[in-house]
């Protein structure tokens, strides 16, 4: 008789209870072992095409090709915001950043004398909300996220459903990828890089945790920027003769090789651990690539912006036994999908599993169904590297709605993925038919909306305000 039985064996003959109910507890104990574990990967400002599963020819990226095809790739996932605190908190809560007042990177451009006035907008994730790892705590997972928070100062990971919290605080980006971090993070050793030192932070977690089920949130600090860079990588391919145009950064692609050395490095411990086929994977980028350090194309412009290169990501799903192996999906989902699909999985029901935007997107893995959703929706009444505005994807058709002076721009995405034919004109009926839409989902969600400002100086810019922010200082070690 092993522990666990003796141990319930002599609770039970203390009780004076009967025997006859241990097969009962221990087709629960089963049941419990049989929950899946969850790991999700977040990697921060990775555009679509920066991988090679994606289509770039540049980047090294094997373990995260690898994880495609040992799951479903996602050819139309998307990001709740071009930016990423708002898409962070729709990942953690299954509902869209209009519906939390959560519409900018904590804390946002202020531009006092643009044409609107933008809304008094929260920055920060309230503590009443259910996240995911609150639900799933309550669920029996012991929770962990190990990386980039940037969901509110006073609102951290261990407030909103994590056991363990490694270097997850208020920065939106790390000070140094070497030495002193600066976080909420022990620093190691001299010349340590950050994204290792969270990849050998998950590998403890798994380790400690492996007898139970667990959630992994494992929120990359890169590719932000500052572009930082082990030497050696670096080095690599500054010979490989980069092309002048397109995805031409060393130092960046460096980052992207460390990214994904983590995330095989993660594999790799799943299988060593005996886990792997029981633990999800998830992988996603919480927006579009940075226009002046990488290249989205063939989608159109980049982060900060409603274009497809602002909000399209990396989305793969590997559920084994459930996904098969090398599987594509071209149906549109959305960020507010995963805390649905995540309740789903791990059983989870009742008011705990319940939100208002996001669907389960079970019947897409498992190829046994589909979706019922009208359309996709995004509200980013801020000023970045483009004017406040608000997008819908409706079948095949996006529209994108300028606030300052209701411009509208009409794409097909079908023949169009670039974005480069505004059909609006052509198409006013189906343009006017996507901007009610549209409007009536700003109302449903309670929007906040920007205002006239009272002082507006039109001497002073408001257009594309982030367009000279400097990427940061290039660094190696």
């Amino acid at each position: 008789m092993n522990s666990y039985s003796r141990r319930d064996f002599l609770k039970i003959a203390g009780l004076g209870i009967s025997a006859m109910t241990l097969p009962g507890m221990r087709l629960k104990a089963a049941e419990e072992k049989r929950k899946p574990n969850i790991i999700f990967i977040l990697i921060d400002d990775m555009g679509q095409r920066d991988v090679g599963c994606y289509g770039s020819k540049i980047h090294e990226t094997p373990n995260i090709d690898k994880l495609a095809s040992q799951g479903m790739l996602f050819t139309d996932g998307y990001a709740a915001c071009p930016v990423c605190s708002p898409t962070r908190a729709s990942i953690m809560t299954g509902k869209y950043p209009a519906r939390l007042h959560l519409t900018d990177w904590i804390a946002g451009h202020v531009k006092p004398k643009a044409k609107l006035k933008i809304p008094d907008w929260t920055k920060y994730l309230p503590l009443e909300e259910i996240t995911i790892a609150d639900a799933l705590k309550k669920a029996g997972y012991v929770t962990a996220s190990i990386g980039k928070w940037h969901l509110g100062e006073g609102y951290e990971p261990e407030k909103q459903g994590f056991d363990v919290n490694v270097a997850g605080d208020n920065h939106g980006h790390p000070p140094s990828y070497f030495v002193p971090y600066k976080l909420n993070l022990k620093d190691g050793p001299h010349g340590e890089y950050l994204t290792d030192r969270l990849g050998d932070e998950a590998l403890k977690f798994l380790e400690n945790n492996k007898d139970k089920p667990f959630f992994l949130y494992f929120p990359n600090y890169a590719v932000h920027t500052p572009l930082q860079a082990k030497k050696d990588l670096t080095e690599k391919y500054l010979g490989k003769n980069l092309p002048a145009k397109g995805q031409n950064g060393a130092t960046y692609a460096a980052m992207v090789q460390s990214v994904d050395e983590n995330v095989g490095k993660i594999m790799r411990k799943l299988d060593e651990l005996g886990i792997a086929d029981n633990t999800i994977v998830f992988f996603m980028s919480d927006n579009g690539g940075l226009e002046t350090v990488t290249s989205n194309a063939p989608l159109r412009a980049g982060k900060g912006t409603l274009y497809e290169g602002g909000v399209r990501e990396p989305w793969i799903v590997k559920w084994p036994e459930v996904v098969k192996p090398g599987s594509r999906c071209s149906v549109p989902v959305i960020s507010t999908d995963f805390f649905s699909t995540i309740m789903e999985m791990a059983g989870v029901s009742g008011e705990a599993a319940k939100t208002p935007d996001g669907l389960s997107i079970v019947p897409l893995l498992k190829q046994n169904g589909e979706i019922s959703r009208d359309a996709l929706y995004w509200h980013y009444p801020h000023y970045h590297l483009t004017n406040p505005s608000g997008a819908i994807r409706c079948g095949d058709f996006k529209l994108i709605e300028y606030y300052e002076d209701g411009k509208l721009e009409l794409y097909d995405l079908k023949n169009d993925l670039s974005e480069t034919t505004d059909l609006a004109a052509k198409m006013p009926e189906k343009a006017a038919e996507l901007r009610r839409k549209l409007d009536d989902w700003r109302k449903s969600v309670g929007a906040q909306m920007p205002t006239p400002n009272p002082d507006y100086d039109p001497t002073a810019s408001a257009k594309n305000p982030g367009n000279k922010k400097k990427a940061g200082k290039n660094k190696t070690k």
